[in-house]
């Protein structure tokens, strides 16, 4: 009956893939726009929690990530000069026993490739640019920006940060900048020259830190990503190229692990750091915003992305439950007040840049399996 049901998925990034893949797995028939031409392996790493792997293990893909992606014995938190361990967060086989699925490390191209994998290319449409939508009572008719258009019973909004989606919804949305800004890359971990860099660590600074670690199982590849102050820098785009010589700068006197990792890199990204508010409403009619469009994050927790991969469980679960395109809306009005409490609640937590700073409570975020959670009535 669900199968009756026609939903667009507006990106096919994280988000954007889980949707479809979680969708098709229920019966919906899916149908994914993303405006990029082609997929391209960015050079980024991402942290899969324990959470997000039961999201991986229900669409059938947790052996795929894991033969792509490092398993760390722990996230360890140091001091930025002396190196002293502030807190070690084991994971590994604890936590992985303790919350029922792996804590990973992964190249960001490997876990999108890995959801792409499960999406036919026939559901998926490169170069669709969306320019607008027209909910109807019953069904969107989406625009698109080679005057091509589409008729769908609903939309699910994965769009990002810069959703027009949100825009064309609710309005223009200005972000706050923090004044401080990230650095990124993964680089070969040959050219570290055979030196140890641990697994995973937080080196934490006066007003800045580092996070790295290896994002392959056989260590070949290493990832960086950083924090400190730049306010004069607003570009929220990790196409933005960063100087070395400026970021070694910036972390001058920490740890000889860090300057080797960072006298090691050939070249860095950046992206300047906004921070937001919980969105009072994701819906309207028969249209959703779900991951980064309707609860973007700053990257302290490294749960931005895990809660996207839960969004698209949990609305899985809805619109299987849905066998008319009048249940739509319904679904929609559900999977908010489903997932708001705890996407607002991570939102606020990561403002504060304190998690695993010292000894924390990790179990209300890696305990969580979407596929068994509670859903709002």
């Amino acid at each position: 009956m669900a199968g009756r049901l026609s939903i667009a998925v507006i990106g096919a990034g994280m988000g954007g893939l889980a949707t479809a893949v979680a969708l098709l797995r229920a019966g919906v028939d899916v149908t994914v726009y993303e405006q990029a031409r082609k997929f391209a392996r960015l050079g980024a790493g991402i942290q899969v929690g324990c959470n997000a792997m039961q999201v991986l293990r229900g669409l059938g893909l947790e052996q795929r990530i894991r033969s792509e992606a490092f398993y760390p014995r722990s996230w360890n938190n140091r001091d930025w000069r002396t190196g002293e361990v502030r807190y070690d967060q084991i994971f590994g086989p604890a936590a992985e026993a303790k919350y029922g699925a792996p804590y990973l490390l992964a190249h960001r191209g490997d876990l999108h490739a890995t959801l792409a994998s499960a999406v036919p290319g026939e559901r998926i449409r490169l170069d669709h640019k969306l320019t607008g939508l027209d909910d109807r009572a019953g069904s969107v008719m989406l625009g698109f920006a080679d005057g091509s258009t589409a008729v769908h019973d609903g939309v699910v909004a994965a769009d990002g940060v810069h959703s027009l989606v949100r825009q064309l919804l609710f309005g223009a949305e200005k972000p706050s900048f923090t004044g401080r800004i990230a650095y990124r890359t993964t680089f070969p971990a040959a050219l570290l020259g055979g030196y140890d860099i641990g697994e995973c660590t937080k080196w934490w600074g006066e007003d800045r830190h580092i996070v790295i670690y290896y994002v392959k199982p056989d260590r070949s590849e290493v990832y960086f990503v950083t924090s400190q102050p730049e306010p004069g820098f607003t570009v929220e785009s990790w196409s933005a190229k960063g100087d070395m010589p400026t970021l070694r700068a910036a972390f001058d006197g920490f740890h000889p692990q860090v300057q080797h990792v960072l006298a090691a890199c050939p070249d860095v990204h950046k992206w300047a750091l906004a921070d937001r508010d919980p969105l009072p409403q994701w819906q309207d009619g028969n249209v959703t915003l779900l991951g980064d469009a309707c609860h973007p994050m700053t990257p302290y927790m490294a749960q931005g992305a895990a809660m996207a991969l839960e969004d698209a469980a949990v609305l899985s679960r809805l619109l299987a439950e849905v066998n008319d395109p009048a249940g739509i809306h319904g679904a929609f009005r559900r999977l908010e007040a489903t997932r708001k409490p705890r996407t607002s609640r991570v939102q606020l937590t990561s403002r504060t840049n304190t998690w695993l700073r010292e000894k924390t409570d990790v179990d209300w975020v890696y305990s969580y399996n979407p596929w068994t959670a509670p859903l709002a009535a």
